[in-house]
């Protein structure tokens, strides 16, 4: 399963990096605001910088508009910024259209705001590159995100569909060892829950021990 990581903060981006375990990176506009990051060419440039860390990983760049000709113009935009984009596309009845005509011509495609099996049907015959059940806001609605995440990969691979699916919404680390055991491609998360994943009492308590004897060496 490929680690992304859910930001457009460069610092937690080249954390993760240093880490040695980023494959690519997420983004959309409330990330973009959280860091101050205003205006077509202010965004663009971001976007540049992001790649830049990554090394070859795929950076989810999302479209603002909501109709087929706007998604389609913004999506090429997108895609001219650097070779790793992929364009984020909502799951409407325009995003699809667009997702289809991106497939058709090149640019790979990133669907979001997935919530159900139906959508993600849609999606991969759409020919979307991922798909992203947004598990934790499932979870909010007193259903199951990650049941979700094994039916699609359950029907990715009865149906021989190529769509990676891309479990975004993380809200912790348990939630990346679930992906993890129901088929999840990709999860999308942020900085701190993939640092969750290196908690233990255990460890801690068997650090400190190994130490202390150390010092009776």
């Amino acid at each position: 399963m490929k680690f992304f990581i859910d930001t457009a903060n460069l610092a937690q981006i080249q954390e993760a990096q240093d880490l040695g375990i980023l494959d690519g990176v997420t983004t959309n506009p409330s990330l973009m605001a959280k860091e101050g990051i205003k205006g077509e060419a202010a965004i663009i440039k971001h976007y540049e910088a992001i790649c830049e860390i990554v090394e070859g990983g795929d950076v989810s760049a999302e479209v603002l508009s909501t109709d087929f000709a706007s998604i389609v113009e913004e999506g090429k935009k997108l895609a001219a910024i650097h070779p790793n984009i992929v364009v984020k596309v909502p799951m409407i009845k325009d995003g699809v259209k667009a997702i289809k005509w991106f497939t058709d011509n090149g640019i790979r495609t990133n669907c979001t705001l997935v919530f159900s099996a139906g959508q993600a049907i849609l999606a991969a015959k759409a020919g979307a590159a991922y798909v992203s059940p947004f598990i934790g806001r499932i979870d909010d609605s007193s259903w199951d995100g990650v049941e979700l995440i094994a039916q699609i990969a359950q029907i990715y691979s009865i149906q021989g569909f190529k769509t990676e699916i891309l479990a975004a919404s993380i809200r912790n680390a348990l939630h990346i060892v679930k992906c993890a055991e129901s088929g999840a491609d990709v999860c999308t998360c942020p900085l701190d829950s993939i640092l969750g994943l290196l908690k233990h009492p255990l460890t801690d308590i068997g650090l400190a021990k190994f130490l202390e004897d150390a010092k009776k060496m």
